[in-house]
């Protein structure tokens, strides 16, 4: 066997472990060229590095075994070009897939470290960078309806909106008088994705943060509207509400954590 090199010498020079070149070996994948007949020991030559690499290749692209082994038996060009377009297909999907869910844990975790880092009983104007979201259809209220009753008609037929309710929810109030008269009803829902109908266009912002369950709103609207008062401010445009810790990362209702934006305008004059 001094022409030959043993296993632990082959998945040296391969790079293949050797507990693999065993099992590809035990489902006929790729054996040895010899097997010792006193200790069964298995011998390989550098000439099947070639062989090698058409397994290596394709299981690295996560080519089923059972294919890798009919394709060792017979195989030419227009076969393996059928086979890695099938391939590519499915790989396409799955980065599809992934990109999705990064999108997910990415809106999730800007929204968690905010709330980590607010500073909840401050009204503040800070500069807010643009962010795309998805805008739900108009909200229905029934005379006794709060936040809630509307939510639920909407997830009921997310799908009809192209609604994915993995992402962030928050709520959307047309205007200003619109928050402090109704702040537990917002005009709209809406929820923090990318492939969004809607843009919170970037500028500056009066925000404030409060705690409490969903369209729990507290003072913070009658808060926001003296403070816009006190030191002459315009505030323009829609209010968005958006609930960095809700019940992902929180388990007493009562604690979830919202913050409030709503951008403003040249100071009013004195």
């Amino acid at each position: 066997m001094d022409d030959y090199l043993s296993i632990h010498q082959f998945s040296k020079i391969s790079g293949v472990e050797s507990t693999k070149l065993r099992y590809w070996d035990e489902i006929g994948i790729f054996c040895p060229l010899k097997r010792s007949t006193e200790n069964n020991y298995r011998y390989y030559s550098t000439a099947q590095l070639l062989a090698l690499n058409f397994v290596t290749v394709l299981s690295d692209l996560e080519i089923p075994l059972k294919t890798i082994a009919e394709l060792r038996v017979e195989r030419d060009p227009d076969m393996l070009l059928a086979l890695l377009e099938k391939q590519e297909i499915q790989m396409d999907m799955e980065m599809r897939r992934l990109r999705h869910r990064y999108s997910i844990i990415h809106s999730r975790r800007e929204l968690i470290n905010i709330g980590v880092h607010a500073d909840e009983s401050a009204l503040s104007v800070v500069h807010l960078d643009e962010k795309d979201m998805i805008l739900w259809p108009q909200n229905e209220y029934g005379e006794d309806d709060t936040f809630i009753e509307p939510l639920s008609a909407h997830v009921a037929t997310t799908g009809d909106y192209h609604i994915n309710l993995s992402f962030p929810v928050g709520g959307y109030h047309n205007n200003m008088e619109s928050f402090i008269t109704s702040p537990g009803r917002p005009e709209h829902f809406l929820s923090i994705d990318p492939v969004g109908n809607h843009i919170r266009k970037a500028g500056d912002y009066l925000v404030g943060y409060v705690r409490g369950y969903y369209g729990d709103m507290g003072g913070l609207p009658g808060r926001m509207e003296a403070y816009a008062r006190e030191n002459s401010l315009t505030l323009t445009g829609p209010v968005y509400t958006m609930y960095l810790h809700e019940e992902i990362c929180i388990t007493d209702p009562s604690q979830y954590l919202a913050q409030c934006s709503i951008a403003i305008g040249k100071k009013r004059g004195k």
